[in-house]
Formats: C-alpha cells, sequence, structure tokens
C-alpha cells in the first residue's frame, strides 16, 4: 500500500518544500545514519536510531521513500531480507544536514552551559 498524508499542505516557497522533506528529529537523523552507512536493514537502522518506535520509524521511512530521498531493496529470501539506501535525492540533503549541525554547534554552545554531544553520523569528512 502506498503512502498517502492525510492532508496535502499548503507549501508556498522552496524552503517549505525541503523542510517539509527532509526536516524534523526522525527524518534527518535517519538520512544521515544511511549517509555515514551507505546501506542498512530495517534492524540495523531502529538499532541506530536508538529511542525510535517501530511505528514511527515505519511511517518515516515511508515517506523517504515516497518523497525520493531513499530507496527499499527486498530481496526474494528466506527469511526475507531487506535493505535501505540513499537515492542521490536523498544524499544531495547530507551537506545541508551537514551545514545545520556546524551551525547549531556553533551557537549552542554561546547559548547554554550543557554540552551538546557530537553527531558522529553528520560531521564525518568523506564526501558523498
Amino acid at each position: 500500500m502506498m503512502y498517502k498524508k492525510k492532508l496535502e499542505e499548503d507549501i508556498r516557497c522552496p524552503l517549505e518544500y525541503g523542510l517539509e522533506l527532509f526536516g524534523g528529529k526522525w527524518k534527518s537523523r535517519i538520512i544521515c545514519v544511511l549517509a555515514a552507512c551507505h546501506v542498512l536493514r530495517y534492524s540495523e537502522l531502529r538499532h541506530e536510531m536508538y529511542n525510535i518506535t517501530d511505528a514511527v520509524l515505519a511511517t518515516t521511512l515511508k515517506q523517504l521513500i515516497h518523497d525520493g530521498l531513499l530507496v527499499r531493496k527486498s530481496y526474494d529470501e528466506v527469511p526475507p531480507r531487506v535493505e535501505y539506501s540513499l537515492t542521490e535525492k536523498g544524499k544531495s540533503v547530507v551537506p545541508i544536514l551537514q551545514s545545520i549541525c556546524h551551525w547549531s554547534g556553533a551557537f549552542y554552545k554561546d547559548e547554554t552551559e550543557h554540552p551538546m554531544t557530537q553527531c558522529q553520523k553528520c560531521d564525518f569528512p568523506k564526501k558523498i
């Protein structure tokens, strides 16, 4: 069954379109994890995401696939094997997320006494 949003978004500018596709806590984290790991099975992705529920992960993966950022590949094996990876469109989002991460890291330090843990997924040096 194809994922379908309950309501069509009233998107009025390119920024809103981008944030709809890759914004938010879970979509951006999934993209960063897959950028670092390249290909993951559902259980591996779930493990990398730590505190996401199965329902939220499944829904978010469907959204990212529907929007052309991820690809889901099924293998005809027993037991069944499914792998997720970024499309070229998904890979093109990674530098944007890295820039947001660097910006946030710079300003977060100035505004709070609590240290922010550097995400090892966003800041990898290799080019995607």
